[in-house]
């Protein structure tokens, strides 16, 4: 049994804590917040303890850390948990800074942490990566990934959230890694403020197109949108050399109306807690399988260093409008 120790109690954190508690090889022992009052709450729902950090990670009866607090604090709270001999899965990204994150990785010194890019763990794009992997479109040649939500988010959050490349596209630039199997040699960016003139005065974007060019000649497009009115909007499209892969929107339901007036469906489920939920409980499972039978973690801090290169990459494009290699990052 994996006893686990949560760090963090916001929303991000309660949707793992359900993942660790309904795994019947793990059990929650303990949780903590900057927030006192938080982690309070959290403990008490999922029948635990609220303590301090310290208190957590100095405890030699639990395993594992689930990392969950504000990003400034995850390449810290790593290396403090692998040093006092823990298990740690981090949520996305490793920190805000790239140079930060490089550090992290060479004093972890291939200690077992795992990253939190749960959409590896979705049933559909991990379907269609078992394809690509099955030669059933030959080489893959033209990838396109569109994730867009529905509503952006406050700006107090844009502020402290290092941006929408580091924030949002990240899972992206994973994704893409994940699917070609390698990362791209080049990023281009653009990027605007149109749908929220308030978050370009924070200094970020909230609409963006990333190509990504590979050592091959492949090409990866990503495109990025902070407000789609209809809903939560993730599709994957993969051309090969013998034919095409997709992975379409989840939906609210499966009911299509035909009429004379046309025809009608249900629109994509409205955000990630929707979307997700079940990525997260398969990336956790796959967390405690390699942990307790001592195998490679399926998602490494060297990827999360990868992603967060591209989003580096990707944000001084858009500054220097033009692209840029990754060996300049």
């Amino acid at each position: 049994m994996l006893k686990v120790g949560l760090l963090g109690a916001g929303r991000i954190a309660g949707v793992h804590a359900t993942a660790i508690s309904s795994n019947p090889r793990s059990t929650l022992v303990a949780v903590s917040d900057k927030f006192p009052e938080a982690a309070q709450k959290l403990a008490a729902q999922y029948g635990c303890e609220a303590r301090e950090t310290d208190a957590i990670l100095n405890d030699p009866e639990i395993n594992a850390v689930l990392i969950a607090t504000s990003t400034d604090t995850h390449s810290d709270l790593i290396e403090r948990a692998v040093a006092a001999g823990k298990a740690v899965l981090c949520e996305k990204p490793v920190d805000l800074s790239l140079e930060r994150a490089k550090a992290c990785l060479k004093n972890v010194n291939g200690k077992p942490v795992m990253i939190g890019f749960n959409r590896r763990f979705d049933p559909n794009f991990g379907a269609l990566k078992a394809a690509l992997n099955n030669g059933e479109i030959g080489k893959a040649e033209l990838l396109s990934i569109t994730s867009f939500d529905p509503a952006p988010p406050p700006v107090s959050y844009i502020k402290v959230s290092g941006g929408l490349f580091r924030d949002m596209m990240i899972h992206d630039f994973d994704m893409a890694n994940f699917i070609m199997g390698e990362a791209p040699v080049s990023v281009s960016a653009l990027g605007s403020s149109i749908v929220d003139a308030a978050i370009g005065e924070a200094g970020d974007v909230d609409t963006a197109v990333v190509t990504l060019t590979y050592a091959d000649g492949r090409i990866a497009v990503i495109k990025n949108s902070r407000r789609a009115v209809y809903g939560y909007d993730q599709r994957v499209e993969l051309l090969g050399s013998e034919g095409l892969l997709q992975a379409q929107n989840m939906l609210e339901n499966t009911v299509v109306k035909s009429t004379t007036a046309g025809v009608t469906g249900a629109k994509p489920t409205y955000f990630f807690l929707e979307r997700y939920m079940p990525a997260y409980a398969a990336e956790w499972a796959a967390f405690v399988d390699a942990v307790n039978g001592g195998t490679a973690l399926p998602v490494t801090l060297e990827d999360g260093v990868a992603a967060l290169a591209m989003a580096e990459a990707a944000t001084r494009s858009v500054k220097e409008g033009r692209p840029i290699k990754l060996s300049e990052v």
